[in-house]
Formats: C-alpha cells, sequence, structure tokens
C-alpha cells in the first residue's frame, strides 16, 4: 500500500513542475487531416494529435485505431511545457470522449518517461491517464495541432 501511495504522490507531482526552459511551439498552418476531424467527432480537440499525421484507420464498430505519422515526433505539450514524445504508430480505442488502450505517447517528468495511457474529455477538461493516475488541463490548450520539433511542416 505504501508503494501505491508514494506513487501517487509522486506521479500528481508531474503537473507541478513544469519545463519552462522550452520553447512554445511554432504556430501551424497546415490544415487539419482527417484524423483530426475524427477527434472533433469524439469530443477531443484536434491538438492531441501532431500535424504530422500522414494516414489513420478507425474501426467504426470497436473504435480501434492506428495513427501513422510519418516518423517520431517531439513536441512540447500546453500547459505546462512537458516534453512529449510520439511513436511513428499510435494505437488505442476511442469512443465519444474517452481513449483508453493508448500506445505510443510518452511525456518526460522526474527524469523518467511516462506513457500516457488513456484521456477522457470531461467538460472543458481533459483527464490524462499514465496508469491509475490522473492530470486535468483544460481542453482549449489543445485547440491547435502542434507541429514536431525539429522538423518543418509539408509544403
Amino acid at each position: 500500500m505504501e508503494r501505491y501511495v508514494f506513487l501517487l504522490t509522486f506521479l500528481l507531482s508531474l503537473c507541478t513542475i513544469p519545463f519552462s526552459s522550452r520553447a512554445e511551439n511554432p504556430k501551424n498552418t497546415q490544415p487539419p487531416t482527417a484524423a483530426h476531424a475524427e477527434l472533433t467527432n469524439y469530443g477531443f480537440p484536434i491538438g492531441l494529435l501532431p500535424s504530422s499525421v500522414r494516414s489513420y484507420t478507425l474501426n467504426q464498430t470497436s473504435g480501434d485505431f492506428a495513427v501513422d505519422i510519418g516518423g517520431s515526433c517531439k513536441i512540447t505539450l500546453p500547459p505546462d511545457n512537458y516534453l512529449a514524445t510520439y511513436s511513428k504508430k499510435i494505437t488505442g480505442k476511442i469512443d465519444q470522449g474517452r481513449i483508453a488502450e493508448l500506445d505510443g505517447i510518452r511525456v518526460w517528468a522526474f527524469f523518467k518517461w511516462w506513457s500516457i495511457s488513456g484521456i477522457r474529455s470531461s467538460g472543458d477538461d481533459l483527464v490524462f491517464e499514465v496508469g491509475m493516475v490522473t492530470a486535468k488541463y483544460a481542453a482549449n490548450n489543445f485547440d491547435e495541432s502542434p507541429l514536431c520539433e525539429g522538423k518543418h511542416a509539408a509544403s
């Protein structure tokens, strides 16, 4: 039990230590892709996916999805400027207001990479899940799809 209390305390503190030295993401001028539009159909903002999405598949019955972003991608997540990495392929299961079984997105905090396992839309907020621990952020922080750092948008 003590181990879980320590882990919970440790992960909750992820929300309190920003990487303030990181620059904000440059503005994205690319139009949203069909994958971004699909996010909005399920109640999520387009900024959960980087602008480099190349393709996606979605099983409308089960909600299973896969997104190909063409290569690994690093971004700085708003509002606290956490460094995040997206794998070339992101998978999970989407339903109205909920993304579960998420694989392919990790966040750097406390000298360790943490996998985001799910995301819930809760009113004007998004709730990010890291195992049993959650962190809530205003959904409007994700209104714009970020550019991958160190890469240029395709023309």
